[in-house]
């Protein structure tokens, strides 16, 4: 699945059909063709963005179920769609009625200035026409809101004003589509010390889109039997070049836990996994794999996402973040408050994408949580990351009542060096107010311990994502 993608979104302009003529002659040219310019004004605008899928303005019914076939056909993620004046409403109407399901939104572009000062002269009247965007705008709000489609959404404003909110939307609208194409494996069951984390995966399914498949350990052992080890010992070799590697760790153990995550990430792209959620904590993958895979992803451009706990709202969260942020996105745990200094310790043991910030955020350590286990591999090291600085959009992903909910806020991740031994970890810090009512606030919303974090402010994209996927949101600034 390729997370990068740009939006594919579908762009019609609706026209007036008696007012195609008007101007014929004057100094600024007909109606018309004054509207085909008007186009490609917005057209070089939201291609800075998107690919646009966007024939001439429609004026007829018939030009506007060519437009709906071919929105159709093309699958794009979302629709936009301007009244450029007054225009009659039979096309616009006959729109809304055809069109699949999907995201639409309505937009109205106000000119910046004008320049009417008498239309007795023909051009500046037919500039006059041409202005009269509001009344477009009005007349296909009554429709916009008897129709009721769901994911439908409007704005007004100038180009500057409309166009970030456009951008926020076919972001949005891309990873609806995304989402609905996204095939999650859960390896291989549920956390069953953490209920909090369970989701129904029939309304996965329905509500947001990914078909969650269930891989097992033993698929996992299969494929690490069938693995090379000189192949493995390249790879070993590799990491331990770029990373500090602590003098306690074990290189047996060490080649174990890359050969476990190797074939583990195998196993997820032969089943066409786009997101793995690892129990990593399940007994059965102690029993026979030995350990707990700590270097997910072996490559710093893999597209799969994994994380760890058998969460799948978790997962969701760190998967959407990273679709969103474009970047490496990490899987969190608030630990405690550290009132005295305002902030806040968060991180998480397992899996965790280590590939960001410099090769000095990472360190290969011993797995000092189990190096004590009767498990065979006990102390595997893994790519003990902390965070890069910089300001983080923090979501929280769960189900309540058959609905997925996000909670989302931004907060700053904070210069750390390495002290929690065995979880990757930073120390963060509320934008606004103490680390006390930043949790209070999430709290009340009903949350479990799970979160995902990225680089950047992605709260408008979420708000526009749940609503176009109808989840609960709550927006904590």
């Amino acid at each position: 699945m390729d997370l990068n993608r740009k939006p594919k979104i579908g762009f019609m302009l609706i026209g007036a059909e008696r007012f195609q003529p008007l101007g014929e002659g004057t100094a600024d040219g007909t109606y018309k063709e004054r509207k085909a310019i008007e186009k490609q004004t917005y057209l070089k605008r939201m291609e800075q963005f998107a690919d646009v899928i966007c024939d001439e303005p429609v004026y007829t019914r018939e030009a506007a179920e060519k437009a709906v076939s071919r929105f159709f056909n093309e699958k794009v993620d979302g629709v936009v769609v301007c009244f450029m004046s007054w225009a009659e409403d039979f096309a616009w109407i006959r729109f809304l009625r055809e069109l699949p399901p999907m995201p639409l939104m309505l937009v109205s572009f106000v000119r910046d200035s004008l320049s009417i000062t008498d239309t007795n002269d023909e051009n500046q009247f037919v500039d006059f026409l041409s202005a009269g965007a509001l009344v477009g705008f009005q007349e296909a709000s009554g429709s916009f809101r008897r129709w009721n489609r769901p994911m439908s959404t409007l704005c007004i404003g100038t180009l500057d004003q409309v166009m970030p909110k456009i951008k926020t939307f076919a972001v949005a609208a891309k990873a609806r589509a995304v989402l609905r194409s996204t095939s999650l494996g859960l390896l291989a069951c549920y956390n069953e010390a953490m209920w909090a984390t369970y989701v129904d995966p029939y309304n996965v399914f329905m509500k947001i889109g990914p078909e969650i498949h269930f891989l097992s350990v033993a698929e996992v052992v299969d494929e690490i039997e069938h693995t090379d080890d000189a192949m493995i010992q390249e790879i070993v070799d590799k990491l331990a070049k770029k990373f500090k590697v602590y003098p306690n760790v074990d290189f047996a153990k060490f080649h174990a836990s890359v050969k476990a995550t190797y074939a583990m990430e195998q196993v997820a792209k032969k089943n066409g996994i786009d997101l793995l959620v690892l129990n990593d904590i399940d007994t059965v993958l102690f029993k026979f794999v030995g350990l707990r895979p700590g270097f997910t992803p072996l490559d710093p451009n893999e597209k799969m996402v994994t994380v760890p706990e058998g969460d799948i709202g978790g997962g969701l969260a760190t998967y959407i973040l990273q679709m969103l942020g474009g970047k490496p996105a990490n899987f969190i745990e608030p630990f405690y408050i550290d009132h005295e200094n305002g902030g806040f310790v968060a991180g998480h043991a397992g899996p965790n994408h280590y590939h960001s910030g410099t090769d000095e955020n990472t360190i290969i350590a011993r797995d000092e949580r189990f190096a004590k286990s009767q498990w065979k591999h006990a102390g595997a090291p893994f790519a003990w990351h902390v965070f890069p600085a910089g300001i983080k959009t923090m979501l929280h992903m769960s189900e309540k009542d058959g609905k997925m909910k996000m909670v989302a806020t931004l907060v700053e991740c904070l210069p750390t060096k390495h002290y929690l031994a065995s979880y990757s970890h930073a120390n963060f810090r509320p934008l606004h107010g103490t680390p006390e009512e930043l949790f209070q606030k999430i709290c009340e919303n009903g949350v479990t311990q799970h979160y995902g974090i990225v680089d950047g402010d992605h709260l408008d994209e979420l708000e526009m994502l749940a609503k176009l996927c109808d989840f609960d949101f709550c927006r904590i600034d």
